[in-house]
């Protein structure tokens, strides 16, 4: 099982790596995420072997504490109403609040170590620049003593690094206030001693020991350390907190209000009171509070927000509705179906808020470093300590290298460089309705170099359109025989089916109601309209109502099969009148993908279940590299697995659900266009919306936040390289170069301040390629191919007609009627259907109607019509 956990105490990257050691010790603990940014922790681990208690505990005692992330449900919460618990409003509000309060105490303590450290630097280090302040021999002891007490406050003020450090140090996890402690206390105890050295002086009357002493206190560098090195936390927790702004903004999304109709009246309540099944108002301007299915009036919705589309999208009745989309036109009303935090904002924010806590590969490095950092410092402090006494240096000199080494030393920067980039990074994402659920997602989405493609719903709409009309009635013009096929069709739910009607519509055709209707399924349809038998489906159906086609009606057919389309063919009182080819059609934004994924060098598989000449001719028109057709869901993770053995880095992106094998056995799973079902457990990174440009533009992301992670792991392993021998005092016996302790402290805040603001930048990150799509669900639908086809076979297909025939029971009825039909001069061939009551009958010559007729009443049953 998986439990997050808020952890207290840790600030800085040593404090993360400690916390991480110390849990991932625990037997049946199988992975640890300690985040430093939002000083929390994810652990996945066996409840059979370990629980809670034991990882709070291991936590603890290595100084630090941990306690279970309260994130209440509706069964916690004892919600019987289908209300699930707080909401992610309140939960931000009060995490916002935690760390407002944090800030607030950081800036205080900071401003009082400021105020105090003016006339402390004033006293210690004025005279050395000629300021009349306490200077003279018998101001001495009164400058020491104030600048004892003047430190001693500051210290007072920032005891928090004492506390934590020497805590972590004695529970054998030293970290970076433990540094600053060890480096901060011993300039305080050193000065503390010569203050001591100085009185003693004094009071034997030997001056130039009290004169070398008064110069030697080493307060205001103890002071300076402590105050800069807080400037420099506040600092960075300032900019830490922006790396939240875009979940800030999703969380601010959510409208505080909302009205219901309630007891036959309009009402306003919050919307973390909205219940499931409520039904919620909405009106011009307001933002939907809830998911929800439409039940009465129509509106516009701008789901820019949430899916990153900028055209509105309309909405009626059974249309569902998401969370903070704003309704611009139109009044509605709609039944809650996912309150709380089962809504789709809800699960957006949770989405990004796990991202931006887990370990991205290219961190561990900077992990390892950051666990091993703080004793390797103490130890080379320690050690410069000893050489430059060993040289014959005087202690103050040994002491203020020593000092310098462990103040400019800075794992933070190490720790920061990753989770920052991270947790801006996937908060952009979620800006372009990208949501990417792991580190590890977001840094093996630029790797990419192979990308395999679904093809229903990823690279085509989904949605049939018309493409070809094919004409072989000379009566009828390309508009007479789409009326005609659309009324025809009007009864029928079939995808194809509303394909045809959907053209007529829009070309503002009449459609009309057939007298008589019925539907085969897999095959076609019959309708009786103008008192015209229709029959409309496929060849096979054609055949089976002994519909004869003619050599370039079948040639049609195959041609059109050929491009990838599905024929649709109508025939009226027994004769092919026309064809229509329907397929799937080619998102626009699909085509512009491809050619960005190409522009990349990335490999493009097309991966679908249709027929082989289907797959083909879709890609020779988009120009794949590959494509698989035929293929099985099962066998979908196959092709990918096989990719993957070549040394292939597979990204795959299919809808999420019979792709989610593959989506699963891919290095990157991605499922597009999922809409308000946003949680697919077998996919990486969800886009919002169906456009295949948000898959260019994560790899765009990836690129950017991994280029900037690795800038930032760069200056911080070169800032301690170049830094910790420098403050070492390694160039000091050949270019006299020695860092001061307080501009080493500076120099640490600066480093990690510097890291956390480059992150930063990633704010305003935009792909290098643009959706020319907009982000609607635009589609490359082009105005149907009209073809005339010149009908060769109009006298043969007279020859066949179809009598209704009633009195047959049986086989042998049948049998009988047979046998009388084709008895009948110039009858080559009847076949009789028992159950539709009725013969086909093939003539070879043209016979009157009265002797079919007459030989079904000699053989004594009743002949109804003939057409």
């Amino acid at each position: 099982m998986k439990e997050q956990f808020d952890v207290t105490g840790m600030t800085c990257a040593a404090c993360e790596a400690n916390v991480t050691k110390a849990v991932a010790r625990l037997a049946g603990v199988q992975d640890v995420n300690v985040n430093l940014i939002s000083n929390t922790m994810m652990v996945e681990f066996d409840p059979d072997t370990t629980d809670a208690k034991d990882i709070m505990e291991a936590v603890d005692r290595i100084g630090y504490g941990a306690t279970p992330k309260q994130t209440q449900t509706a069964e916690a919460a004892g919600a019987a109403d289908g209300n699930t618990g707080p909401s992610i409003q309140q939960e931000w509000d009060a995490r916002q609040a935690r760390l407002e309060k944090e800030q607030a105490g950081m800036k205080r303590e900071m401003w009082w170590s400021i105020a105090l450290l003016v006339p402390l630097m004033a006293i210690s280090m004025g005279p050395m620049v000629g300021l009349p302040i306490l200077a003279g021999h018998e101001w001495g002891m009164v400058s020491a003593i104030l600048q004892l007490t003047l430190t001693t406050y500051i210290l007072f003020f920032q005891r928090h690094f004492f506390i934590h450090g020497l805590k972590a140090l004695m529970k054998r996890a030293p970290n970076m206030d433990s540094l600053v402690a060890i480096g901060a206390g011993a300039a305080y105890v050193y000065g503390l001693w010569n203050l001591c050295v100085m009185g003693h002086a004094l009071s034997i009357m030997d001056m130039e020991l009290a004169h070398q002493m008064q110069h030697s206190l080493y307060f205001e560098s103890a002071a300076t350390i402590v105050t800069l090195v807080s400037i420099g936390k506040y600092l960075e927790a300032r900019s830490k907190a922006k790396t939240g702004d875009a979940l800030g903004k999703l969380v601010d999304l959510a409208p505080k209000t909302a009205t219901l109709w309630r007891d036959g009246q309009e009402v306003e309540v919050n919307a973390s009171d909205i219940l499931a099944g409520d039904i919620v108002i909405m009106k011009p301007g307001q933002s939907v509070p809830v998911d929800g299915v439409i039940t009465q009036g129509e509106g516009t919705l701008d789901q820019a927000a949430i899916t990153g589309e900028s055209v509105p999208v309309e909405k009626t009745v059974g249309d569902s509705v998401m969370t903070a989309t704003i309704n611009t036109n139109g009044t509605f009303r709609f039944r809650a179906t996912k309150v709380g935090n089962d809504t789709t904002l809800a699960q957006i924010i949770r989405l990004v808020d796990e991202a931006g806590s887990t370990k991205a590969p290219i961190a561990r490095l900077a992990d390892k470093v950051a666990g091993v950092f703080v004793p390797v410092v103490i130890g080379i402090a320690l050690v410069t300590l000893v050489v430059w006494l060993g040289a014959g240096k005087d202690f103050a000199f040994a002491l203020s290298a020593a000092i310098s080494v462990l103040v400019i030393s800075c794992p933070c920067a190490l720790g920061l460089a990753t989770p920052v980039a991270i947790m801006v990074g996937t908060g952009k994402a979620a800006e372009y309705g990208i949501l990417v659920k792991s580190a590890e997602a977001l840094e093996t989405l630029h790797e990419v170099n192979t990308i395999v493609l679904d093809k229903t719903g990823t690279i085509t709409s989904g949605k049939p359109a018309v493409q070809d009309i094919v004409l072989m009635d000379p009566d009828l013009d390309a508009d007479a025989f789409l009326q005609l096929a659309a009324s025809i069709e009007s009864g029928s739910e079939h995808p194809l089916a509303k394909a045809v009607t959907a053209l007529a519509k829009e070309k503002g055709l009449e459609i009309r109601t057939p007298s008589s209707f019925a539907a085969t399924g897999g095959r076609g349809i019959q309708a009786v309209l103008d008192k015209d038998r229709w029959i409309a489906g496929n060849a096979a159906f054609m055949g089976e109502e002994h519909i004869t086609m003619s050599p370039k009606a079948i040639g049609a057919v195959e041609q059109l099969a050929g491009d990838g389309q599905t024929p649709l063919i109508f025939a009226r009182n027994r004769r092919v009148v026309g064809i229509l080819g329907v397929a799937d059609t080619i998102r626009e934004s699909s085509r512009q993908a491809i050619r960005e994924f190409r522009k990349k060098g990335i490999q493009v598989v097309m991966l679908t279940g249709d027929n082989e000449r289907t797959a083909r001719a879709i890609a020779k028109d988009l120009d794949l590299d590959d494509v698989i057709a035929d293929v099985l869901p099962t066998g979908k993770e196959e092709v990918v697995r096989q990719l993957q053995d070549k040394g292939r880095k597979v990204a795959m992106v299919g809808d999420g659900i019979n792709d989610a094998p593959a989506l699963a056995r891919a290095n990157v799973g991605i499922a597009i266009g999922a809409g308000t079902d946003i949680a697919i457990d077998s996919a990486d990174v969800v886009l919002m919306k169906d456009d295949l440009m948000d898959v260019n533009t994560a790899i765009d992301l990836s690129a950017a936040v991994i280029r900037n992670i690795k800038v930032d792991l760069f200056w911080a392993f070169f800032y301690n390289i170049l830094g910790i021998p420098v403050a070492a005092g390694v160039f000091y016996p050949m270019f006299g170069l020695l860092l001061n302790p307080m501009i080493g402290s500076a120099a640490m805040s600066l480093s990690s301040v510097c890291v956390v603001t480059n992150a930063l930048t990633l704010r305003f990150f935009k792909p290098k390629a643009v959706s020319a799509a907009g982000g609607s669900e635009t589609a490359s639908v082009r105005e149907p191919e009209i073809k005339v086809i010149e009908d060769e076979s109009k006298e043969e297909q007279l020859m066949t007609k179809t009598m209704k025939i009633e009195g047959m029971s049986c086989m042998h009825c049948a049998g009988r009627v047979e046998s009388a039909l084709k008895a009948v001069p110039g009858v080559a061939d009847a076949k009789v259907n028992l159950e539709k009551k009725e013969a086909v009958i093939t003539l070879s010559e043209n016979v009157p109607a009265s002797k079919l007729m007459g030989a079904v009443e000699d053989a004594g049953y009743e002949p109804v019509s003939l057409s």
